[in-house]
């Protein structure tokens, strides 16, 4: 994949957006120092280079019902193509999981989990990820407080 080359505008239009992807365009425009029809073929061309994917509000989990968050270090029996496919494939059916990356060390998946109560995240580790064909081995870290949250990309 190729790095998209851009200037100094398009880096202050990224870190504008990833600070409040709902402001409006000429909003936008204002706050990195240029008319509003160019700020938004500059979005477009941002969006349609793949630089920016989407769109979407960050939801309070706890204030919704999900009091725990946990990770997952999963380990998997064998490690061909299609097992690494398998299991990827898998965590797409699993509500809980909510971002989950291939990792090389330890262990060969990282789940981030989002439960409403540690029952809930016990059921899905014994019945659900330990049940998986392809794991050997779960290991769960269960956090204390979230201390940074910031996006995802240093600008």
């Amino acid at each position: 994949m190729l790095k998209v080359e851009l200037d100094a505008i398009d880096l202050r239009i990224l870190k504008e957006l990833q600070r409040d992807g709902r402001m409006t365009n000429v909003e936008l425009s204002e706050r990195v120092g240029i008319s509003a029809p160019p700020c938004l073929r500059r979005v477009r061309k941002l969006e349609e280079a793949g630089v920016i994917e989407s769109y979407h509000a960050v939801l309070n989990a706890s204030r919704l019902g999900y009091d725990l968050v946990a990770f997952c270090m999963v380990g998997l029996k064998h490690q061909s193509e299609a097992n690494l496919k398998a299991f990827a494939a898998a965590t797409d059916s699993w509500p809980i999981v909510r971002q989950a990356w291939m990792v090389n060390g330890d262990s060969d998946f990282l789940l981030h989990c989002v439960a409403e109560n540690l029952t809930r995240f016990q059921d899905f580790v014994i019945e659900v990820l330990t049940a998986n064909e392809h794991v050997d081995t779960v290991r769960t870290m269960l956090t204390i407080r979230q201390v940074k949250k910031v996006g995802l990309v240093e600008i």
